[in-house]
């Protein structure tokens, strides 16, 4: 046997054992949800609503944060049904003295706080040119502020039980820039850093944070997005995406993977495999990444004049290819996941 063939069966060996040893600590971490407290803002639809469903089925105790009081009792009636036990408290976590009295709300109902989703989103699509200061902040008081002030106020509640799991649902637009969607991605970019660098602070305390980075999910949340610039277009091009089987991931499979990495305390969760190789290829030809975005941005709706600076709501944007039987998978999610007309 040959020094090359030896060191090269050495370094599989040591491989392979890392790799064993790696799933070992993983699974040494695994928890069960059932009697556990579990707070999910944004979760009156959408993902949300998807992922309260599936830790509800789990046994967990179920608190559903939201701004839109009607959208949380409907929600609350869906996962009812379904026998979860669940509260809604109609709360917007830009606010700081909101998040916190959340987390007291919850401590005062269960006792403690075990599993924190920071799921509130909000989606803004359109031209650089039509987007103003006042989209990019509030789509950083929505995906940045708010999940800070959520885990500033459950981190103590965690610390003094000694271990916690936060989920901080970013995006593949977290770690991607995505023509037109600039807000979105700017205040993803923040949360992710957030979460990667709030994880490694608090491991001591045996609290596990999980970045997850979504691609494409067919939760019906196309309706509810904010649209502007040649609006209508916009939107078309948004829900057909968001439809594609091929390319996007069922919310329930996407639900499901969520719960087990919350479950295992995985630093990062990338959702879908063109998500997936979305990132590989970014951190591998990022030369060639930027230059595929710079083509996709010339096939996107090019600016208008001042009207485009008015946002629309998915609702207001119908064509004639969407809604359509194209976007029939979107539409159904939207049914399904309280993505309701407001």
């Amino acid at each position: 046997m040959t020094k090359t063939t030896r060191r090269a069966l050495m370094a599989g060996g040591v491989a392979m054992g890392a790799a064993l040893a790696a799933r070992g600590v993983r699974a040494a971490r695994s928890i069960s949800f059932r009697g556990r407290s579990v707070v999910i803002t944004g979760g009156s639809r959408g993902l949300g609503l998807v992922l309260a469903r599936q830790f509800g089925r789990e046994g967990a105790r179920i608190t559903v944060a939201a701004r839109d009081e009607a959208e949380l009792e409907r929600a609350r009636q869906d996962l009812e049904e379904r026998g979860v036990d669940v509260a809604v408290v109609v709360c917007d976590v830009r606010d700081r003295d909101q998040a916190r009295s959340l987390i007291d709300h919850v401590v005062a109902r269960t006792g403690r706080v075990d599993v924190l989703v920071n799921n509130a989103g909000l989606i803004q699509v359109g031209p650089l040119a039509h987007m103003t200061p006042n989209d990019f902040d509030e789509a950083l008081r929505v995906h940045f502020w708010g999940p800070l002030h959520t885990m500033m106020a459950a981190l103590p509640v965690m610390q003094g039980q000694g271990m916690g799991r936060i989920v901080n649902v970013s995006s593949i637009g977290g770690k991607i820039g995505v023509p037109h969607l600039a807000p979105y991605c700017a205040s993803k970019f923040a949360l992710t850093g957030l979460s990667d660098s709030v994880r490694s602070e608090v491991a001591k305390d045996g609290i596990y944070v999980t970045t997850v980075c979504p691609g494409m999910m067919r939760t019906g949340s196309p309706f509810n997005a904010w649209f502007k610039g040649r609006y209508r277009d916009e939107f078309t091009w948004f829900a057909i995406s968001d439809s594609l089987p091929l390319v996007t991931v069922d919310a329930e499979r996407a639900a499901s993977q969520i719960a087990d990495a919350c479950r295992h305390g995985d630093a990062e969760l990338v959702v879908s495999w063109p998500a997936k190789l979305a990132t590989i290829a970014s951190a591998l030809m990022p030369e060639s990444v930027a230059l595929a975005l710079r083509l996709a941005d010339r096939l996107l709706p090019a600016p208008t004049g001042e009207s485009g600076n008015t946002a629309h709501s998915g609702w207001q944007s119908g064509t004639n290819w969407a809604p359509s039987k194209i976007t029939t998978l979107t539409e159904q999610a939207a049914a399904r996941n309280n993505e309701v007309l407001r």
